[in-house]
């Protein structure tokens, strides 16, 4: 079974310093049908303003994935990381996980002075409650990802991906003309794929940037006609 989402179905908040899309229920933005997809609870695709940021708030019970589309994003936590210079800065290309556990409070800024960043912030819920807070950030270049889906977060750390406490996995492609993939899914296994921007077929399914599809009982994920596409895959327990 599929279901099309539309970019222009998602939550909207725009705090002047920070816009929001919000795939799910989050905040101010409330869906009763729109609370999360298996053990995916958060996609927030955010814009934050030069010069400004989230200040420190906590976590807890939460793996949570930053993804930078543009700019850059500087995050600082109590577990120490960020605290010497240069250190905890993410860009294009990087994926940062932060498993908060039994609870983490962290920062995250734009310093630069004229350019926003953007980003995906992605909560997964963890198999285990109170787990000890743990922080990991990896880089994946682009030509791993080219016509092809690029594991980048897994249970296991399976091909260098970054290791998250879930039995869900996430994949990373760029596509772009004649490139296609294609991703077997597990009985009783969920896929929720999320175009970050461009346009791309998905199981005969167009979907345009901040569209999402979402897939029950299906056996294969099959990628095919995209247009300067890049798409985040999820493989999750239902």
């Amino acid at each position: 079974m599929l279901e099309l989402i539309k970019s222009c179905d998602r939550g909207y908040a725009d705090h002047g310093w920070l816009k929001s899309f919000h795939s799910f229920s989050f905040a101010d933005y409330y869906d009763p049908l729109r609370m999360g997809f298996g053990a995916l609870r958060v996609i927030n695709e955010d814009r934050i303003a030069p010069g400004t940021g989230f200040g420190t708030h906590g976590h807890r019970d939460m793996e949570i994935i930053s993804y930078v589309l543009e700019g850059e994003l500087a995050h600082k936590d109590s577990m120490g990381n960020g605290h010497t210079q240069g250190s905890g800065v993410i860009r294009p290309g990087d994926v940062q996980r932060m498993s908060a556990g039994t609870g983490v409070m962290h920062s995250e800024y734009n310093h630069a002075p004229e350019q926003t960043t953007h980003f995906l912030q992605i909560w997964i819920q963890p198999d285990q409650r109170g787990v000890v807070p743990g922080y990991e950030q990896k880089h994946f270049a682009a030509e791993e990802k080219r016509g092809r889906l690029r594991l980048i977060a897994s249970p296991d750390g399976a091909e260098g991906s970054v290791r998250i406490n879930a039995a869900s996995r996430l994949h990373a492609g760029l596509f772009d003309g004649s490139e296609s993939a294609e991703l077997a899914l597990a009985p009783g296994r969920l896929a929720y794929v999320h175009l970050v921007r461009g346009q791309l077929q998905v199981n005969g399914q167009t979907l345009k940037g901040g569209d999402a599809l979402q897939l029950r009982d299906e056996t294969q994920l099959r990628i095919n006609g995209g247009e300067q596409a890049e798409v985040l895959v999820f493989d999750l327990a239902a």
